[in-house]
């Protein structure tokens, strides 16, 4: 028998599509880059009209009245324009999440379901938003250094959100189903039981309500761990040495405290921003015309804060990418040692291409690319297969 060859078995699963569907792909991949573009303008504008409007002086103004009422202020600003800004930005976001993943195929929700769920979203995304931004105005009424100490309030409201999110969000848009007693089950927990993962909630949920990709996870921290797998996976067939595979990706990132290195990554990149962001702040308020904005710590200014954070954030973008790939390559490599299912994360990896091309170049891989390509994964596993014989 002559010696296994990576590269041919990579390419073999590369091959396995046809050059139409990584045409698609490379499409949809190419086109959601230059969303990034778009979506950032698209942000500045709708930040823009809000500031124009004079919507948030107004509502600051008919509060403080008589005396001042800081606290209150802020969270009516923030709760309004979270709502102006999603009702701005709407047609936009039609377009980029619902209309453009139906075309490809990505989704089969009717328009009204995603509307819906776009509503909810927009509900809870008040509530949080205006928690974080109530205390962080209160940091940047108290303290000069509020940019230090915003950062150490992120990642509370990070860490708060991954908690909670297993609990009392993802159920507002999904069901969650104890997997049935099976193969699937018994595999899953074994594999929980041998990395230390919580074994007792192994749950199936309807992820084809939303989208069409193949995915799984494992949400929640501190030992409250739940193991979820979308229906989308075994309506495409997956077997158990994809589900070994997916599944021990997933509880890599778990095992690993990836969530708690994200949160306490992005709260320093937070700290960074707000920082520049203070410096910023007055120039880019001229810049804007921001009238009767009195200065940084006035909540109806908050348009041109989130202007500058959001471009600081839209040119960091390839180093958000390159925290997340980082992560994204060990949780293979940890799904590789323990479930020792190279074939198995292959074929999973190649049902991902529709939504991600395959073999982009470097360059684009760094700047726009979130997880490692499939190429490069899928000859990750070939590589480790190689050096691991049966």
């Amino acid at each position: 028998m002559p010696p296994f060859d990576p590269a041919a078995a990579t390419a073999a699963y590369m091959a396995s599509l046809t050059q139409a569907q990584h045409d698609r792909a490379t499409s949809y991949t190419h086109g959601g880059e230059w969303l990034l573009l778009w979506g950032w303008l698209v942000a500045l504008c709708g930040y823009w009209l809000i500031l124009r409007a004079g919507m948030l002086t107004r509502i600051r103004a008919r509060i403080e009245r008589a005396r001042p009422h800081p606290w209150r202020a802020t969270a009516a600003c923030a709760a309004a324009f979270t709502v102006a800004n999603w009702v701005i930005t709407l047609p936009w976001s039609i377009y980029a999440t619902w209309w453009r993943e139906k075309t490809y195929g990505l989704t089969s929700q009717a328009f009204a379901g995603w509307l819906g769920e776009s509503a909810i979203s927009l509900a809870i995304q008040t509530i949080l938003w205006t928690a974080f931004l109530t205390v962080l105005y209160a940091l940047l009424r108290r303290t000069r250094v509020w940019w230090a100490w915003g950062g150490g309030v992120a990642a509370i409201f990070i860490v708060l959100t991954l908690v909670i999110a297993p609990i009392a969000i993802e159920p507002l848009f999904n069901t969650y189903t104890p997997a049935p007693p099976g193969p699937v089950r018994d595999t899953v927990a074994a594999l929980a039981q041998k990395v230390g993962v919580p074994s007792d909630k192994i749950l199936i949920y309807n992820g084809s309500r939303q989208s069409n990709r193949y995915t799984a996870n494992v949400a929640g921290l501190f030992g409250s761990a739940r193991i979820a797998m979308s229906d989308v996976m075994f309506a495409r067939n997956a077997d158990i040495a994809e589900v070994r595979g997916v599944v021990g990706h997933e509880m890599g990132h778990y095992v690993l405290h990836h969530t708690l290195w994200l949160a306490g990554g992005l709260s320093l990149l937070f700290a960074l921003a707000a920082f520049l962001a203070d410096r910023l702040f007055a120039r880019v308020a001229r810049l804007m015309h921001a009238a009767g904005v009195t200065g940084i710590a006035d909540p109806a200014g908050l348009p041109v804060l989130l202007a500058i954070l959001t471009t600081l954030a839209f040119v960091a973008t390839p180093l958000f990418n390159t925290i997340i790939r980082t992560e994204e390559s060990q949780a293979d490599s940890f799904s590789l040692v323990h479930a020792n299912e190279p074939d198995g994360l292959a074929k999973a990896l190649v049902k991902t291409i529709e939504y991600r091309a395959s073999s982009p170049s470097d360059l684009e891989e760094f700047l726009f690319y979130d997880h490692p390509s499939v190429e490069h994964r899928v000859r990750k596993a070939m590589d480790w297969k190689a050096a691991h014989p049966p």
